[in-house]
């Protein structure tokens, strides 16, 4: 791991330290080029990257958040997920997702914000017709889209729990936006989800819905343990198979 690249991407934008140094961070420890066995400081990443602290311990912070590190007494370490508990997370938000849509079957007198859903397809048509290019920063996007689509189904407990299991799947949900052509699949399914809600076709957005997260599942675990176990091996040449 080097230092940050230059501040200014694409129109002249002037990108914060903390932002460069998260990127380049983040970038880092997803392609593994961080060992898993490597203690993170503020100090010795301070010193890295040729930067003040601040900007170091904010871009840790942020790095908590996504799951990536966690705190130690010395410091910061790179976290290393169980799949078993990744998977397990996966039901929680299968169930809570599709708990949205089955409490509007169930009673017709519960509806979808029809304004809610309008917004997200007018957003997400746009992303379609210019689709970003692949990143892990887009498990974001795709985090709010499902939070709005639970959202308009009127029930603010259920998000709060959708909000939560994704905080903590995020660590591995990132591998799967870094492969080319998984942003526009995404796109395409979310598109497709809002408008079968639009039109009241419930059973099938349910099934859209399923099909999308669980698929994803797949996806998601299958790279994220390849890459897991392929960056452990590549520090320390013996083969590690996750839980």
């Amino acid at each position: 791991m080097t230092g940050i690249p230059s501040g200014r991407p694409g129109a002249g934008r002037v990108v914060p330290l903390r932002e460069q140094v998260y990127t380049s961070l983040r970038d880092a420890l997803l392609d593994g080029r961080v060992p898993p066995a490597e203690r993170l400081t503020e100090p010795k990443l301070s010193k890295r990257f040729g930067v003040s602290r601040t900007p170091v311990r904010d871009a840790l912070t942020r790095l908590v958040a996504d799951g990536l590190v966690q705190r130690e007494d010395y410091g910061y370490s790179v976290v290393v997920p169980s799949m078993s508990r990744v998977r397990d997370l996966y039901e929680v938000r299968i169930a809570v997702e599709l708990r949205g849509i089955s409490r509007s079957i169930e009673n017709p007198g519960v509806r979808h914000d029809a304004a809610v859903l309008g917004a997200e397809l007018e957003h997400w048509y746009g992303l379609r017709a210019a689709p970003p290019d692949p990143s892990a920063e887009f498990v974001l996007e795709d985090e709010r889209y499902h939070a709005a689509l639970l959202r308009a189904s009127g029930n603010a407990e259920l998000v709060a729990v959708l909000v939560d299991v994704s905080r903590r799947i995020r660590r591995v949900r990132m591998y799967d936006f870094i492969i080319p052509g998984r942003i526009e699949t995404s796109i395409a399914e979310h598109v497709e989800i809002a408008e079968r809600l639009v039109e009241g076709r419930l059973e099938t957005a349910q099934k859209l819905l399923h099909a999308h997260i669980g698929e994803s599942l797949e996806i998601v675990v299958e790279r994220a343990t390849r890459a897991l176990v392929a960056v452990n091996a590549r520090h320390t040449g013996v083969p590690v198979y996750l839980a």
